[in-house]
């Protein structure tokens, strides 16, 4: 390995390869669940140099694992097993001046999120997709997940926001796929297949994204609700009345505002009736004609009229309306801090999000007795992070973690939803994936797989279980 390392060293120079010390921060998953030492961690500046990179490891039969920002929930961006050099996209973060006239901008894969955001805002435009990791997350791995976050029912998944992809495959070969345009017929959506594959078939090394006009107006209100069930009247309606303008439609609840206000400073209760679900609403426009606060304020006055929403303030700052969505994006961090937890990330359709956490309430009652139950997520597209903390005189799940995933998930799939609705499946849910999606589909993803990795040096064992590379030499 020493002599493979110097070759490393020689390709990209003292800021392009890490080992020992250097390497360890790139080590292990987010949560700590996965990762074990790599070789080193290459970090190339350019596309030839990640070519050359995969190049040098398919020589050598050596894993590659891409790493963005190592936000993931699912273990995907760590080396698990055998010997393996973790890629690291984090010097190739250009963001190109934007092209106004078609709405779009090239990108390095390295490029985080919120710097995106920041490059975007004097030109007048947006890329319209936002999560709580923004500030790590990068280009590069929110397509490999085809993250959704916080607005994808108003302009949907990152694959629907991606117009053209640069990759570079297994073997070192690159494509270019850097087209700007929506419609491109030509055969196979390859650029589609590249997002959500968690870097298994390739590498994404720049992008073209989709932009979209920064909103001139802007409306947002939280507001109480008896329960779920109100809350999906809510939705429904709200979602006829102003989906042209529906921006975000997000839910938590009562025990989950109660952590978030318990540990995190400076965030209390803005309203003056606690509700058993809560929901923030926000409605933009890029036109100063539209009647936005008329639109909002009639579907609220309905609500209150059909006794759904037990009370309600309207954001009249910007800093009350980031007060607002402060109570709903640190959900995950107040429930981080009341201590251990489980994690579901699940959808199912909107019209059922009530009934799922009704049933999945039950389920996980009879399983672990006492377990306390976070829900929130987006209610516009069906998105439910189900996650847990162990009953009160607890410290752990009593080995339940794994009868509780595999319950939920079979729950989820029933009412037509998924296990994996944003996270994607990474290490942690392929046998979740194994058990409740067919045969057929899961087959389908192996012969995709094997066609463009099919000596499985990109990522093994994510998204599905392949051979090794050792294996394949037998």
């Amino acid at each position: 390995m020493a002599d493979l390392a110097r070759e490393f060293a020689e390709l990209l120079g003292a800021k392009g390869w890490l080992s020992g010390d250097g390497a360890a921060p790139y080590s292990r998953d987010w949560l700590n669940r996965y990762g074990i030492a790599p070789i080193g961690v290459a970090r190339p500046a350019d596309t030839a140099e990640v070519s050359a990179v995969l190049q040098l490891c398919h020589r050598h039969g050596i894993i590659v694992v891409p790493q963005g920002g190592n936000t993931g929930l699912c273990g995907a961006s760590v080396v698990a097993a055998g010997a393996g050099v973790i890629l690291s996209l984090s010097r190739m973060a250009a963001i190109a001046a934007p092209d106004r006239a078609s709405a779009s901008v090239c990108v390095g894969a390295g490029a985080v999120l919120e710097a995106l955001h920041q490059a975007l805002e004097p030109q007048g435009l947006i890329f319209p997709l936002h999560l709580g990791a923004e500030g790590s997350a990068t280009i590069g791995g929110l397509i490999g997940t085809n993250a959704g976050g916080s607005h994808a029912a108003r302009y949907g998944m990152m694959q629907d926001l991606v117009l053209g992809l640069e990759v570079v495959l297994a073997d070192g070969t690159i494509w270019n796929g850097l087209r700007a345009v929506q419609k491109d017929n030509a055969g196979y959506q390859l650029r589609k297949l590249f997002c959500g594959a968690e870097g298994t078939l390739g590498i994404v090394t720049r992008a073209i994204l989709r932009l979209y006009p920064a909103p001139k107006q802007r409306q947002t209100a939280l507001l109480a609700l008896p329960d779920m069930e109100a809350a999906v009247a809510f939705g429904t309606h709200i979602r006829a009345e102003a989906a042209d303008f529906l921006n975000g439609l997000e839910f938590f609840s009562d025990f989950g505002l109660g952590l978030t206000m318990r540990h995190l400073a400076g965030l209390g209760f803005p309203l003056e009736t606690r509700g058993g679900a809560y929901v923030l609403v926000e409605l933009t426009s890029s036109s100063d004609l539209v009647p936005l606060a008329d639109v909002l304020g009639a579907t609220l006055e309905w609500g209150m009229e059909q006794g759904l929403v037990l009370d309600g303030a309207l954001a009249m700052s910007e800093a009350q309306r980031s007060h607002f969505w402060r109570l709903r994006e640190e959900q995950p961090e107040g429930q981080r801090l009341e201590g251990p937890q489980l994690k579901h990330d699940i959808s199912v359709p909107p019209g059922r999000i009530a009934e799922f956490i009704h049933d999945a309430d039950r389920l996980c009652q009879t399983l672990l007795p006492g377990v306390r139950i976070n829900p929130f997520g987006h209610l516009a597209d069906g998105n439910i992070h189900f996650n847990l903390s162990p009953p009160e005189d607890a410290t752990g799940f009593d080995g339940r973690g794994g009868d509780l995933a595999q319950g939920l998930a079979g729950l989820a799939t029933a009412m037509g939803g998924s296990f994996a609705a944003e996270h994607g499946l990474g290490r942690a849910k392929t046998a979740l994936a194994d058990t409740h999606r067919s045969p057929v589909e899961r087959g389908l993803m192996a012969r995709i797989k094997q066609a463009f990795d099919p000596d499985a040096y990109l990522n093994p064992g994510v998204i599905i279980t392949t051979i090794t590379p050792d294996q394949t030499k037998e």
